[in-house]
């Protein structure tokens, strides 16, 4: 009876497992498509050409419009970041085990880690993304320096706290400080790379 028992823990524990770990993955996906079907009603698209006029219509934009070809970029690196952080990460049970996190090269056994220089080169694209997609939104025509540095640290360390506590809310990886210091970082020197790429482009006028 007991081993019977232990069989059918081990089941229901593996099945509940196995659901969980894609559930915010299937989430996100959904999120999407409702999102896709919204516009489809909006514009009266019908079923049998349904996937024909949203292809079409999709890379007509993509040709056409610059803006949307950023914010696509910046739409899918951004996904994949969930992607490698949150979505498909195994589950923890205890979220912080590590809160401090590692900060150097080097793990607590003596380990070579490169996981903090990962972290900080992660969101560097991110942060030049988000501001040549959105540039006048969140700089205005003429950026200073001082205020791309702002945006850029400001927007990536409330990303990047975002997804640490998504880690510590879900149980999907462990919410680490070091984590948090580092993406944030990173979108700083992602600032200092779009200013001088910008002022370089934009030099003569």
């Amino acid at each position: 009876m007991e081993k019977i028992i232990e069989v059918i823990e081990k089941i229901i524990k593996n099945v509940l497992v196995e659901l969980y770990q894609p559930f915010f993955a299937a989430l996100f996906i959904a999120f999407l498509l409702m999102i896709v079907l919204m516009y489809a009603r909006e514009h009266e698209v019908t079923k049998r050409k349904f996937l024909k006029k949203i292809i079409t219509k999709w890379l007509h934009e993509f040709k056409k419009s610059a803006n949307f070809r950023k914010t696509f970029l910046l739409m899918f690196y951004s996904a994949m970041i969930l992607l490698r952080t949150v979505l498909y990460r195994e589950w923890w049970k205890y979220p912080l085990s590590n809160v401090m996190g590692g900060w150097g090269l080097y793990d607590a056994n003596g380990n070579l880690t490169t996981e903090a220089i990962e972290n900080l080169m992660l969101f560097i694209p991110f942060a030049v993304l988000l501001l040549w997609a959105f540039r006048k939104e969140l700089l205005g025509d003429n950026p200073g320096l001082k205020k791309t540095l702002w945006v850029a640290t400001k927007t990536v360390g409330i990303f990047s706290f975002v997804i640490e506590f998504s880690q510590l809310l879900i149980h999907l990886g462990t919410f680490q400080i070091s984590d948090l210091v580092y993406n944030t970082l990173g979108g700083t020197v992602g600032g200092v790379i779009y200013y001088i790429i910008y002022k370089i482009r934009h030099r003569n006028e």
